[in-house]
């Protein structure tokens, strides 16, 4: 037959376990946040900083490009300025030769010499 030597060691623990496990779970649970939880928490704010920085870099980096935009803009306008002063010197030139030529011809028209 079944004697005292047979039962089960744990017999009388079994049913103490679940509630030992759960306590002991809990504390431990407790203890492993308390000890991350500081340098997560930390680790969280410097990640938002950096997070607002980079928002604030880009920003300023947008403003940045579209000053040099304008700038491009003013450099193409000045080139188009100068180009078209030239041209214009250019119409100056032209007019003044066709007045002298026109002079000219009126001269030897004058003189007798037909054209």
């Amino acid at each position: 037959g079944a004697g005292p030597s047979d039962a089960s060691p744990d017999e009388g623990v079994v049913e103490d376990l679940p509630l030992i496990d759960e306590k002991a779970m809990e504390q431990l649970t407790e203890g492993l946040i308390s000890h991350y939880l500081p340098d997560l928490q930390r680790s969280k704010s410097a990640l938002q900083e950096l997070t607002q920085n980079q928002v604030v870099l880009l920003e300023t980096l947008e403003q940045e490009i579209s000053k040099f935009k304008e700038c491009n803009s003013i450099l193409d306008i000045n080139a188009l300025f100068s180009e078209a002063k030239h041209y214009h010197n250019k119409l100056v030139n032209i007019r003044n030769e066709m007045m002298m030529l026109h002079e000219k011809t009126s001269k030897l028209k004058v003189s007798g010499i037909n054209i």
